[in-house]
């Protein structure tokens, strides 16, 4: 199967919002973000950065913040202090929906694909923000938002096909094997030609097959844009990430290289162990 990653514009220009909003900042910056639920305490002071074409990982033992750190950098949730900047421009007032103008894509623990459309169609969802015609040319059927279809189409179907997935672009997701439900939502993420792509345990429910081809591909984003990657396997994250940060009950206990974060004592006693020793 095909492992590249890189989709083509299909012609479309970025919308007035753009990633390159801010292009002085560096890339992602989480700047002592600390967000309370009640007495819990989720994040406590967090702080990270990743560069353009780098790929950070984030671990921790369950509750250890990772996913609300990766909510609020989304915004889903909002930081009761701190502050999360993408190329200079803060996202603490940022609505979900105007990520994808911002140059930002995010996949989910799960799928999260539409049980109605079909995979290409799923992939299309994911390059609206490509769309030039506007809603009036779409409800008169003017040829412009023709163009538009047909272009949208073919950026998706070029995303499926160099994940390897084609041949299923008329297919139901509820038909699909898992694994391939999991390259078309990868497909959907990157049509929009994201400069910051946040995966979400994308490994989660793949065999041993799937998750080397996945390692094979989540390197190939490597310095075509910034990775944040939240993931239980670590033989997966100490392979594809330039740098890891670890998490514990809300904090930033450790950070650095693979080989570091590898063989830190704290991370050890926290969360790694013997696992990482055996997949090393």
């Amino acid at each position: 199967m095909a492992l590249g990653v890189e989709v083509p514009a299909a012609g479309y220009e970025r919308n007035a919002v753009t990633a390159d909003q801010g292009a002085e900042g560096p890339g992602l910056r989480a700047d002592a973000v600390t967000v309370r639920f009640g007495g819990l305490t989720a994040l406590d002071e967090v702080s990270l950065e990743v560069a353009d074409g780098e790929v950070v990982g984030v671990i921790g033992p369950n509750g250890a913040g990772k996913t609300t750190l990766f909510n609020v950098i989304c915004g889903f949730v909002r930081a009761d202090d701190g502050d999360v900047a993408w190329r200079g421009r803060s996202l603490n007032a940022v609505r979900p929906h105007q990520l994808a103008d911002l140059g930002i894509a995010r996949t989910l623990q799960g799928v999260g694909l539409f049980a109605g459309l079909t995979a290409a169609e799923n992939v299309m969802a994911g390059a609206e923000r490509r769309r030039r015609a506007g809603l009036a040319s779409a409800l008169l059927g003017l040829p412009r938002s023709d163009r538009d279809e047909r272009a949208l189409r073919a950026a998706a179907l070029e995303a499926l096909d160099r994940l390897g997935v084609a041949d299923v672009a008329g297919r139901l997701p509820g038909t699909l094997p898992f694994p391939v439900q999991k390259r078309v939502a990868l497909a959907r993420a990157l049509v929009s030609r994201p400069r910051l792509i946040l995966l979400d345990e994308p490994a989660g429910g793949l065999g041993g097959d799937d998750m080397h081809e996945l390692g094979q591909r989540i390197r190939a984003l490597r310095g075509d844009m910034a990775v944040l990657l939240v993931e239980h396997h670590m033989d997966l994250v100490m392979s594809v990430c330039d740098r890891v940060v670890v998490l514990d009950f809300g904090r930033r206990i450790a950070e650095g290289s693979p080989a570091e974060v590898r063989s830190d004592e704290r991370v050890l006693d926290a969360y790694l162990g013997v696992e990482v020793d055996a997949a090393g």
